[in-house]
Parts: C-alpha cells; sequence; structure tokens
C-alpha cells in the first residue's frame, strides 16, 4: 500500500506540474500581477481540481463521461472560457504602478471554473480514480485521498509557476517586452484547447 501512494504522489505531481492551461494561467497571473495577489487564482485551480478527482471517485465523473450531450457541453463551455481567458491575457499591457489603475486578477471562483468545464481535467481525474482506487475500501475515503493530494501538488505546482512569472516580471521592462510576453501566454493558454478536442 505505501508503495501505491508514493506512485500516486508521483503521479499527481507530475500531472499538475506539466504545461497546461492551469499552469500558463498561473504564469500570467504571477507575471502581472505578483505571486500575493495571484493566490486566490492557484487555491481555485487547486480547490476546482480538487473537487473534480474527488467526484471522479465517487463515480459522478464517470456519469458526466457517460452523457454525451453533457461532455459536448462541457468542451464548448471550457472551450469559450480558456478562449477568453486567452484573449485577456494577451491583450493586457504593462502591469499599471498606480494604485487608480490596477487591473484585477482572475480569482477563486475563475479558477475553479477553469478545471470544472475542462473535459480533458474530467478524463485524468478518471484515469486517477481508476488507476488508484485501491489506495481505500470507500469511495469516500477514496475520494477524500485522491482529491486532497491533487490540492496540494496542485497548489505546489502552480505556486512555482506562478513564482516563475514573478521572475519574469523582473526581467521584461519596456511596453513592448510586456506585448511579446502577454501574447504569448495569450497563445499558449488558445492552443490549451486543442486536447480538450483531442480527448
Amino acid at each position: 500500500m505505501p508503495e501505491t501512494f508514493y506512485s500516486f504522489v508521483l503521479f499527481a505531481a507530475v500531472a499538475t506540474i506539466t504545461p497546461g492551461g492551469a499552469t500558463t494561467l498561473a504564469t500570467a497571473s504571477g507575471s502581472r500581477f505578483g505571486y500575493a495577489r495571484s493566490l486566490p487564482l492557484i487555491a481555485g485551480i487547486a480547490s476546482g481540481l480538487a473537487v473534480l478527482v474527488a467526484s471522479a471517485a465517487t463515480g459522478l465523473g464517470a456519469l458526466v463521461q457517460s452523457v454525451p450531450s453533457l461532455s459536448l457541453a462541457l468542451k464548448l463551455i471550457g472551450s469559450a472560457y480558456l478562449l477568453w481567458l486567452a484573449v485577456r491575457i494577451a491583450g493586457a499591457g504593462a502591469p499599471h504602478t498606480s494604485s487608480k489603475d490596477r487591473a484585477i486578477p482572475i480569482g477563486f471562483a475563475g479558477g475553479a471554473l477553469l478545471l470544472l468545464v475542462n473535459p480533458k481535467g474530467w478524463t485524468m481525474a478518471l484515469g486517477a480514480a481508476a488507476s488508484f482506487s485501491a489506495l481505500a475500501a470507500s469511495p469516500l475515503s477514496l475520494a477524500a485521498i485522491l482529491g486532497g493530494t491533487f490540492a496540494v501538488a496542485a497548489a505546489v505546482s502552480l505556486s512555482l509557476w506562478c513564482l516563475g512569472g514573478t521572475v519574469l516580471a523582473q526581467v521584461v521592462r519596456t511596453p513592448r517586452q510586456w506585448r511579446i510576453l502577454n501574447t504569448s501566454l495569450g497563445a499558449l493558454l488558445a492552443l490549451s484547447i486543442a486536447p480538450i478536442w483531442l480527448t
């Protein structure tokens, strides 16, 4: 059993730290708003992922995936939301230093929504629940273990990406450099939509 748990922790760490929509969003938020102002976004994404994985462990994820119209609706809503975020990031200029004209970072609800409407996330959650079902005898215990572990892994991974964004912000100085950075991050976020339609 300990070996299975360690394998699961490694799986959660790799699944949350690899580049994707959430990591791109965390990097963009860190570069624009800093780590402290990005914490609600990080908490929202980590919580959304925990709920997603816990739901998969209790069987809700399989139900969502088995209803084609619901799966298509999630793809459409998730794609539209990610595209909206990508346009918002790409169109952002350099951060304003005056407190009068400060942009508002994406908050907890926006971060949670990113995961809950992402079919790729549902597929990953179902894979985790199926692969590591031996970790607990009851679905509720399994949901607690999987959800809690993914929440911690996501919080750590996204914090690293966000801090990477703050480092980028120390290097990027001119409005032109900010346009290039924001356009690049927006494009990466838009590209993360493609795997949604390939799963």
